[in-house]
């Protein structure tokens, strides 16, 4: 009977140190995943809904006085200057508008301009940076201490005016 050979210890073959790397891989892969997921919440979901769902309600209200009003907005917004000329038309003039340029996904792209009355129908503003693509525009006004509200979604280009209150209100199709 042959006598039995000893055999190198494991650290010393290569499929040992193969799985090991595999794992020790995995492992790093999974922690950086956690880590980054930890760092860059998502800031678009909503915990609190009931609250959400009594907001919307409300914007429809502002929405709907804007359309009682006959509101109509047009927009432009000059690349060079950073001027924003608002003629608006309808039955309302208050003293000043509130212009808010909102991005879909960053919140850090959001604007919020503040509009004075120059002559009766025609607001002016001034926005710090250039804004482009696509954003929800919403333009906020008051009559007789009520706010009403014009909110479309509008591609913002050079040299194009945006148009506030040409299309049917959202969600307010039963009303």
């Amino acid at each position: 009977m042959p006598a039995a050979t000893a055999t190198s210890p494991w650290y010393k073959h290569l499929w040992p140190w193969i799985i090991i790397g595999i794992l020790t891989t995995s492992v790093c892969l999974s922690l950086t995943m956690v880590s980054i997921a930890v760092r860059n919440p998502d800031n678009l979901v909503n915990d609190n809904y009931y609250e959400a769902g009594k907001g919307i309600n409300r914007s429809l209200d502002r929405e709907l006085l804007a359309q009682t009003l006959n509101l109509k907005a047009s927009i432009h917004l000059d690349e060079l200057t950073g001027e924003v000329d608002v003629r608006l038309s309808g039955n309302s003039n208050p003293q000043t508008l509130e212009l808010n340029l909102i991005s879909p996904t960053q919140p850090d792209r959001d604007r919020k301009v503040q509009l004075a009355r120059s002559e009766p129908g025609r607001y002016v503003g001034q926005l710090d940076d250039k804004v482009e693509g696509r954003r929800f525009v919403e333009l906020l006004g008051s009559q007789d201490e009520h706010v009403w509200r014009l909110f479309e979604e509008e591609k913002v280009e050079h040299g194009v005016a945006l148009q506030l209150g040409d299309e049917a209100i959202q969600g307010a199709e039963h009303l």
